[in-house]
């Protein structure tokens, strides 16, 4: 007996170049429909890659400055009224064993700031002017970008440092003898010009005098606008707890009491709200290219019906036919995939240079590119693959 011809076998390197050469023969097409694919990768890497670089470099500058800082602040009373804290809540804080150093500023709402004395008083720029004491500096976290801090001689005396938004106001560049400025109706020489300080953003827009030069000079009556508590890294919540009734242990309700960086962890948190946003605008475009590779292969089935006929006859099986369309579908996402991975992460690049921040391009980002590309290839390419498996050879052949 004459034994059954068996179909042949597409070994895995026969089906990669079948479907290599059904893409390049259409080139222009493919690299359109690669190019949907390519663009919701690329924006879904360049959003979560652009998200962590600047994260990583939240999470630098608090390491550097510290979670541990504590502010206190007079809060409201029962009535409404702006409460006070008392003289003597610097020194009570500073009793409590895990604070490592507390300071206080006040702010003198009367003593205006300008460049000279003959610009009019309402263009202030609304500029603070704050009393501030000498270890203000270590316990927020503050440097110095011009000139010096100030020390127990200078805090007597009519000098002044500004923060880095008062100098961009008030134009002045570096901090000299020779530099004064118009504060509280009197000349103050400028003797430092800080950094910006990101635990305490108050200061950016303030100018800072002497504790006892604000006394001498301004009549300032000594209340207490804010402290500021550095303490224990890992007592931090347990200090927070008691700060409130330490400083004012009459009425510790009128006492508000916050973490700083609390505040840059919701700022990332808004941050990453709004990354969830954009990656759904890249899903989107996943989408809208998926329906391009599946719009593409529909019609690659149409345009070779006749070389479906001619290799069904020539004992092609309709796995094989399927297998090769599938694969093609594949190929053409991975594509498109890869080149929206190196697009996106150009684009990161690019960005995070341009801010001055690490680039970090998390591994996870990559594999879930090409998983969601191969993904969709696979889903695009499924019902053009059985549809050309479907293709009777008679059928093809006599439509040729």
């Amino acid at each position: 007996m004459r034994a059954t011809p068996r179909p042949g076998r597409l070994s895995p390197p026969d089906v990669l170049r079948l479907a290599a050469y059904g893409l390049r023969a259409r080139p222009l097409r493919v690299a359109l429909s690669a190019l949907g694919i390519a663009i919701g990768i690329a924006a879904t890497v360049a959003v979560v890659a652009t998200f962590t670089s600047s994260r990583a470099t939240l999470d630098r500058q608090l390491n550097a400055l510290g979670t541990n800082l504590l502010t206190v602040a007079p809060g409201q009373t029962l009535f409404g009224d702006k409460a006070t804290l008392p003289g003597q809540s610097v020194a009570m804080i500073g009793r409590i064993g895990q604070v490592e150093s507390v300071t206080a500023i006040g702010q003198l709402p009367g003593a205006k700031v300008y460049r000279t004395n003959l610009i009019p008083a309402p263009q202030s720029g609304g500029i603070g002017t704050y009393a501030v004491r000498a270890d203000l500096l270590d316990t927020v976290g503050a440097t110095v970008r011009s000139g010096t801090w100030l020390n127990h001689a200078t805090a007597r005396y009519p000098a002044v440092v500004l923060g880095t938004t008062t100098a961009e106001h008030l134009g002045v560049t570096t901090a000299n003898p020779n530099m004064q400025i118009w504060l509280g109706g009197r000349w103050f020489t400028v003797v430092g010009i800080l950094d910006p300080v990101p635990l305490a953003p108050e200061l950016d827009l303030g100018a800072l005098i002497g504790w006892q030069a604000a006394q001498r000079y301004l009549r300032f009556n000594g209340d207490i606008t804010t402290m500021y508590t550095r303490t224990d890294p890992d007592a931090v919540q347990a200090v927070r707890d008691l700060l409130a009734r330490t400083a004012n242990p009459a009425q510790p309700n009128e006492v508000d009491v916050s973490r700083p960086s609390d505040a840059l962890a919701a700022q990332a948190a808004v941050d990453k709200t709004f990354t969830g946003l954009l990656l759904g605008l890249g899903a989107v475009a996943l989408l809208v290219g998926g329906i391009g590779v599946a719009n593409t292969m529909v019609i690659s089935v149409l345009e070779r019906r006749a070389e479906i006929g001619l290799r069904r006859s020539l004992g092609a099986t309709r796995e094989h036919i399927r297998t090769q369309f599938l694969t093609e579908s594949l190929l053409l996402s991975l594509l498109g995939g890869g080149a929206g991975i190196v697009l996106g992460s150009v684009v990161t690049a690019v960005y995070a240079t341009l801010q001055n921040w690490p680039t970090v391009i998390p591994s996870w980002v990559v594999a879930g590119g090409i998983t969601a590309a191969l993904i969709i290839g696979g889903v695009a390419g499924l019902y053009p693959a059985i549809r050309a498996a479907r293709v009777s050879p008679t059928e093809a052949l006599a439509a040729v």
